[in-house]
């Protein structure tokens, strides 16, 4: 049997917990593959810094797109693929636009605009003004993550990637089962 926290594997002796799929997740045995995930997260920011820590201890290939080219991220968004979640942290940006445009042509997976959901989303006048069409407007998420109160960079952060975690999987989040 492996050690714990040495990333060792535990093979072998007749642990009776050993063919148990929670067990080995619990153990820290099962990690997901990094080429089935990519996340972008879009406009440095305290919750975009959160992100992409937690999303690569989550397994996840992990890009800052900005286009201020004196931020810290990249400036040219990535080829993006099937496996891309792209989460937009800042709704303000004048950018945001045609930046959505531009992720918008590319078949990622899931896209999300942060923002309370009681205020306007600014997103749909900035791609309607863009000519994009509704329905790809209609791709774009919003609010994103699990309603857990959030109210701190890193606390938005988690309930991002736990709602982006249900999602994958196919389940609603929360806690009912």
């Amino acid at each position: 049997m492996g050690t714990p926290g040495t990333g060792t594997p535990r093979t072998g002796g007749g642990d009776p917990h050993e063919s148990d799929p929670s067990c080995a997740v619990a153990h820290g045995d099962v990690r997901p593959d990094a080429a089935d995930r990519t996340l972008v997260a879009v406009f440095a920011s305290s919750v975009a810094d959160h992100l992409l820590r937690y999303g690569a201890d989550l397994g996840y290939r992990t890009f800052l797109v900005d286009p201020d080219k004196d931020r810290d991220g990249s400036a040219d968004l990535p080829p993006l693929d099937g496996t891309a979640d792209v989460v937009v942290t800042d709704h303000h940006r004048p950018e945001l636009g045609p930046v959505l445009r531009d992720v918008l042509t590319q078949p990622v997976r899931w896209v999300g605009v942060m923002g309370n959901p009681r205020h306007p989303a600014p997103h749909i006048p900035a791609l309607t003004e863009l000519g994009v069409p509704a329905a790809d407007i209609a791709r774009v998420r919003r609010p994103i993550g699990l309603n857990i109160g959030s109210r701190t960079p890193a606390e938005i952060a988690i309930a991002a990637l736990a709602g982006l975690i249900a999602d994958r999987n196919g389940r609603p989040g929360g806690f009912e089962f």
